[in-house]
């Protein structure tokens, strides 16, 4: 059988398709027909000699499997330092054998190039910090990624993602309306206790255009809440597009390079529209990657920069303190032991480790760095989509062990993760190990402690 109903080449562009996807429950069919499902040899080839250009060539060709990658990857120490788990071997096992061969490959091949794309690689690019030869496997593995998704060797939660985003330019089913609904329904729910508390939406010339993760309005409404009245205390004049909105990219994870550019396109076009002076993304890691870092080269921006100055929360937290537009409590400062969650995608991608610690100079008292830490921390274990993927959970919970033994051993029992795949990850880390800790991202702990104007507070009755 060459094409499945359900797995396929084809992309999910109707909502036909996506809901047959979604009413596969756990993909069973999907899987099924992707165990029959054959290799278009000519067209993989083909794709291969268009875009396996002479970095991707000269990475294959110069590693001299010293090895030094091993340890680099979370996934090598938390497998017991397993050979098969090392970065080079991994690679070359999968994408250079596929170049050795010129793509004459079969079904079982490609789907164990899958399951090591997706399942012992989570793109943190870790690896590609400590090569001698600076040869990036993350990176690597997410081209990888492209040539699987194209002849329908995708994990069946990243197929439904990429049909979302091509839908709905979010990677969950949330309508402009559904948005707009949430961020009026937000500014009505908390406006009894900061009066004068507004969600802006299209808000044309603002100073910010803040944009989120879709898992905001659909599963964390609050968040958005909070971000608001942030703004509102800092004084902000910002506002929210009706659609661009959405700044995640499960496509990205998925290696559908097409929708990627659809999706940072739909947020390129809401900066046209608005013409904020920047854009602040919530705190979402690869949110931040998908749109600043790589979506202007999907979108053919030559300048390789957004249309308009790009930061993320983090760096709009730390300029608010700095200002003086947020003013913190000495007396609420968090006083127990609390640690940082450095995201592989804003801070050893973007170079947001010392901005990290500036926030965190002001609002903790006693605070305590992993071993590693900034640009050398481990991926908390749950990017690249591995935290969605059914598949490979038991793949993912051994790989959060190497995190769980990171946040023990500096004593704090509190973790600060300004990133939606972070913060999953250490939250299912403490379901799995229950090892007793909490974890927070900035927006409810700054609320918590940051001193507010008199005339921003609610009226005594």
């Amino acid at each position: 059988m060459p094409e499945g109903n359900l797995c396929n080449k084809k992309t999910v562009d109707t909502k036909e398709q996506l809901q047959a996807l979604l009413a596969d429950k756990s993909g069973k069919q999907y899987y099924e027909e992707m165990n029959h499902l054959e290799v278009d040899r000519e067209a993989l080839w083909a794709a291969i000699k268009k875009s396996f250009k002479s970095r991707m060539k000269t990475w294959m060709e110069v590693c001299s499997h010293c090895g030094l990658c091993a340890e680099s990857c979370f996934y090598f120490i938390a497998n017991k330092r397993d050979p098969r788990q090392v970065p080079s071997y991994k690679i070359q096992s999968t994408l250079g054998e596929l170049i050795r061969r010129k793509a004459d490959v079969d079904n079982e091949f490609m789907q164990m190039c899958m399951d090591t794309a997706y399942a012992k690689c989570t793109c943190c690019t870790r690896c590609g910090v400590y090569c001698p030869f600076g040869i990036d496997t993350g990176i690597m593995f997410s081209y990888l990624r492209g040539l699987l998704f194209s002849q329908g060797f995708v994990p069946w939660e990243m197929k439904i993602g990429t049909g979302m985003h091509r839908i709905y330019q979010a990677q969950m089913d949330i309508t402009s309306e559904d948005w707009v609904d949430t961020c009026e329904w937000m500014a009505e729910e908390y406006e009894d206790d900061w009066p004068g508390l507004e969600i802006p939406v299209d808000k044309q010339n603002a100073d910010i255009m803040y944009t989120v993760n879709a898992r905001e309005p659909k599963h964390y409404p609050e968040d958005i809440a909070e971000a608001a009245i942030l703004f509102h205390v800092a004084g902000e004049n910002w506002t929210v597009p009706s659609v661009g909105w959405e700044e995640t990219s499960l496509a990205m994870f998925a290696g559908d390079w097409a929708a990627c550019k659809m999706q940072v396109e739909s947020v390129y076009a809401a900066m046209d529209r608005l013409k904020p002076k920047r854009m602040v993304v919530t705190e979402c890691g690869h949110a931040y990657r998908a749109t600043v870092i790589e979506g202007p080269y999907w979108a053919g921006i030559e300048t390789g920069k957004t249309p308009v100055e790009s930061f993320h929360y983090v760096e709009w937290v730390a300029e608010a303190l700095r200002t003086g537009k947020l003013k913190i409590d000495p007396s609420k400062k968090i006083k127990e032991p609390v640690t940082y969650q450095d995201s592989c995608n804003y801070v050893r991608n973007a170079g947001l480790g010392e901005v990290a610690r500036e926030i965190m100079g002001y609002i903790a008292e006693d605070f305590r760095e992993m071993t590693p830490c900034r640009e050398h921390n481990f991926c908390c274990g749950g990017g690249g989509g591995l935290n969605g993927i059914g598949r490979y959970r038991e793949q993912r919970n051994v790989g959060l062990t190497v995190k769980r033994d990171q946040i023990l051993a500096t004593g704090a029992k509190l973790v600060v993760s300004p990133c939606h795949n972070c913060w999953d990850a250490i939250r299912d880390m403490e379901e799995i190990y229950k090892i007793g800790i909490r974890w927070s991202f900035l927006k409810p702990l700054l609320i918590s402690m940051i001193e507010v104007p008199e005339h921003l507070k609610p009226k005594e009755e």
